[in-house]
Formats: structure tokens, sequence, C-alpha cells
């Protein structure tokens, strides 16, 4: 029984499939070879990340492929009702990557705060000449404790979120359209914790009275969630985060308000012509970016990995 995952599979995934008998391939088939590639070898199994496209054609023409995964939380890269409907099994590891996604909205976060994204680049450039010049360009750092910061989207990663804040000391408020009131709980190395209820509001308001935002909601089909009238609503000196799906946020529109002021800093890990973001937006003094690595912590590839095999292994009942 063969499982390809196109995307790649952390080592103990690929272990604890072997050992229920299936042969792990992690060749990187090219999106257009991927369906003759799966007829050739029959292969049972699919598992991609966030580059692999599973659509129709795949679906309708590969009578092999009886599982569909997904690595990690959003499958906007698959047709996952049309393969449901044709008896395809399609999975994900939907909380195996939150804390990861969540504790680098915070290097985000603070990066921004105390202009790292910047000093990073000038540092290695102009440091050993310009160090006074550096020190005075960034002396006007912010901290987060005691700051708002609004969750948009409570979901498992937007709760993490909310732990890492409430840690901080800071504020926490959320909007979110399915979830009225989220029980945070706030655990400590010493296993003492604390329970904290948050109750949702408005996004209108969440936009108007936070200092930071950071976004945790699915790829838009209806234009952005934060345009040129959102930015608007917003504190002046606001930062914002996304580390969600790239087209939520209206680049355009960000970098107007980055550049009037109206936002502080942006940090991005999503973008919306990924593989290939604008040069304008990574290369911006107050946009903090990195490429799409929400997930991309040994841990979390360490949990997806093992779920994805136990899914894998029930679904085709091995034991």
């Amino acid at each position: 029984m063969k499982v390809l995952a196109n995307d790649g599979l952390d080592q103990s995934g690929i272990d604890a499939l072997t050992e229920k008998g299936f042969e792990v391939i992690t060749t990187k088939v090219p999106q257009e070879s991927l369906l003759d590639y799966i007829n050739q070898h029959q292969i049972r199994a699919v598992l991609v990340r966030s580059a692999t496209q599973v659509r129709k054609d795949i679906i309708d023409n590969c009578p092999s492929l009886e599982i569909i995964g997904r690595g990690g939380v959003g499958m906007d890269n698959i047709d996952v009702d049309y393969a449901r409907e044709k008896g395809i099994h399609v999975i994900n590891t939907p909380s195996a990557s939150s804390e990861s996604v969540a504790e680098l909205v915070f290097a985000h976060l603070f990066s921004g705060a105390r202009f790292l994204q910047d000093s990073n680049r000038k540092m290695p450039l102009v440091g050993d000449t310009e160090f006074a010049s550096l020190k005075k360009a960034y002396a006007a750092g912010i901290e987060l404790k005691g700051k708002t910061i609004g969750i948009i989207g409570m979901g498992r990663i937007g709760q993490e979120v909310a732990k890492i804040a409430l840690g901080l000391g800071m504020r926490v408020i959320a909007a979110d359209n399915m979830i009225g009131k989220a029980s945070i709980k706030v655990t400590f190395y010493n296993k003492q914790f604390i329970n904290v209820d948050i109750e949702t509001e408005p996004l209108d308001a969440v936009l108007k009275h936070s200092d930071f935002i950071t976004l945790h909601v699915p790829a838009q089909k209806d234009g952005y969630m934060i345009g040129k009238s959102q930015f608007e609503m917003m504190k002046s000196g606001v930062a914002i985060v996304n580390c969600s799906r790239g087209g939520v946020i209206d680049e355009a529109a960000l970098i107007e308000a980055l550049d009037s002021g109206k936002v502080r800093f942006a940090g991005l890990d999503v973008f919306i012509n990924e593989p290939t973001p604008a040069k304008e937006i990574i290369t911006h003094s107050k946009i903090s970016v990195t490429p799409h690595t929400g997930a991309a912590t040994l841990e979390a590839q360490d949990r997806i990995g093992l779920s994805l095999a136990e899914q894998i292994s029930s679904i085709l009942q091995i034991q």
C-alpha cells in the first residue's frame, strides 16, 4: 500500500506508516504529472501541505486514491466536498500546528515592536559606521504588556494566541461569527493554570479598540476582510499580523496605511501572490516577513506526521 507525501512528511510519520506496512514515497511530483504518477504507482493516499493542489481532475481520474491528507489546517488547495462526495476520505491535522503558528504571531509582534525587521537588515550593512544613528532610529520601541490585542478568528490557533497574550499581561478581545465565547485555559510549567472566558465582539469593535490585530481566518471568497475602510476604523499606530491566508488583507491598502503612519507595522507569513509575493511588500521597512512558515517547527511537523499516520491507519484499518 503506497502513500505519496508530495510536499514532504516528518520522519516520525514515515516511520509510523512504515511500521504498519505502508510504502511511503516522498518524491516531489510536479503538479502537471501528479495524476499520471498516482495511477502509475497505484497510490492509495496522497499527503500535501499548501503547495500541491488536489482538484477534480485528480479526484475523478485516480481510482486507486482513497485518502487525501493535508498536513496542516486549511484545505483550500483541495476540493474537499467534491472528494467526499466521491467517497474519498479527506483528513487534516487541525490542532498539530496551532502552537507553532501562535508563537510565530508573537515573533512578528515582538519584531515589529522593536524594529527588528529593519535593524536586522541595516545593522550588517552600516552598523559599524552608523551605530549611533541606528540606535536613535530604533529608540521608540513599544511593549506588548498592558496593550489590547484583537484576535479575529477564535478557533484553535486564535485561542493559542490568546493564551500567550494573557501570559504576557495583554488585554484580549476577539471577533468570530461562529464562536460566542471561548474558554481559555492558560497552563504554566508547574501545572498551575488559570481559566479566562473571552466573549467575542463584532468585528468593527475589535478593529476600533485594538492596539495589535492578528488574523486567523480561512481564505476569503468575496474580497478582502481587511481593506481600506477597515484600516480607517483602526487606531492610529495599530499593528497587524496575518499568519492565516494570503488575500485576507488588501496589500495595497496595507502599504498605504503603513506609509501614512496609520499602521505602525505589519507582520506577514502569507501573501496574495504566493510563491511570488509582491516586491514592495517583502522589502517594506515596516513589514516583518516570513515565507509561510507558521507550521514549520520540528515539534509541529512531528505532531503532523504522527497524526496523519494514525488517521490513515485507522481509515484503512491497519492495526
